[in-house]
């Protein structure tokens, strides 16, 4: 239905469970996609005339939704703002943008800086948010400025660099939701556009090897800072791998416990690496949430370390 007086179209009851990589979860009882930040405005407007709860959705990775959906209104974002200044080495994209899009048109642009990010799910604006990473590097590193729209003043910001509050696997962004992302300048290098095709393919085939390739919304659970010296110890021997900031991952802890294909109804923990958790094809929320207690608990029990989800829970 269309909303009084603007132009967004308000939908009813639309599946979510195509609209994220976990293949998981009900509808929404209200849905509506924007584009700008006055389509934005207006579906905010809508939830709160409506006294409705909203939830922002953009690639859909790393997200869990419930069996039953959410009982309020989903805001996909779908900005497609995408400027390339050549000169200045900077990409301006949308928050919407794909991570894939901003890893290919930079190398089309022979820029650099963006090709750790090829293979990753997900949008621009989710991976600010959270702060994705992987290979040593991450998206705050390449971000010079990410545009946002406070809910509680109705006014657009800009957030320089430092003021993003980058840390791992999260930002200002994630500690605040009453911020939206709305789109970001990249600032980049000037590189070798058939070197970094090559970097970038190398990449994606790690990723085949190391991943999991059925329908995940990511790594699940967040890297535990851990204390106890000698498991810090016995998983540098194991391993032959160096600790980065005192954390193990939480992948090797879920190995170490013994559930690496574990299988919970219609999900399981993936024998390819054990931080994800993979939809066997018929997986239900209640399903992921029975086996994460599962693993959490396992891991608790076994090295005395808590483990912490990484994905964002929608509707619980």
């Amino acid at each position: 239905m269309k909303s009084q007086g603007i132009k967004i179209n308000i939908q009813e009851n639309v599946p979510l469970s195509p609209l994220t990589t976990f293949k998981i979860g009900g509808p929404a009882r209200f849905f509506v996609e924007v584009s700008s930040e006055e389509e934005l405005i207006e579906a905010l407007q809508y939830a709160r005339n409506n006294d409705l709860r909203f939830f922002i959705l953009g690639g859909g990775s790393n997200v869990l939704v419930n069996d039953a959906g959410f009982d309020g209104l989903v805001i996909r974002i779908r900005c497609i703002e995408f400027y390339v200044d050549v000169e200045k080495n900077k990409i301006k994209v949308g928050a919407g943008v794909s991570l894939a899009k901003v890893v290919k048109d930079s190398i089309a642009n022979n820029f650099t800086g963006m090709e750790w990010a090829a293979g990753i799910p997900g949008t621009i604006g989710g991976a600010i948010r959270g702060n994705a990473r992987a290979f040593g590097k991450n998206t705050g590193m390449t971000i010079e400025s990410v545009s946002a729209f406070d809910i509680n003043e109705m006014k657009e910001y800009v957030y320089a660099n430092e003021e993003c509050q980058f840390e791992y696997f999260g930002s200002v962004f994630k500690l605040k939701p009453n911020l939206i992302i709305l789109s970001a300048v990249i600032k980049l290098e000037k590189g070798d556009k058939d070197k970094s095709w090559n970097e970038a393919m190398d990449i994606i085939k790690k990723r085949n090897v190391i991943h999991p390739q059925e329908s995940s919304p990511g790594s699940f659970f967040l890297n535990p800072v851990v204390a106890d010296e000698k498991l810090r110890m016995r998983f540098e021997k194991d391993t032959g791998n160096a600790l980065r900031d005192e954390k193990i991952p939480a992948g090797w802890l879920i190995e170490e416990a013994g559930l690496k294909g574990k299988k919970m109804g219609g999900v399981m923990v993936s024998e390819k690496h054990a931080n994800f958790v993979v939809n066997l094809g018929a997986g239900t929320a209640q399903d992921v949430m029975m086996l994460a207690s599962l693993i959490k608990m396992k891991v608790r029990n076994e090295f005395g370390v808590q483990l912490k989800e990484e994905i964002q829970y929608v509707g619980f």
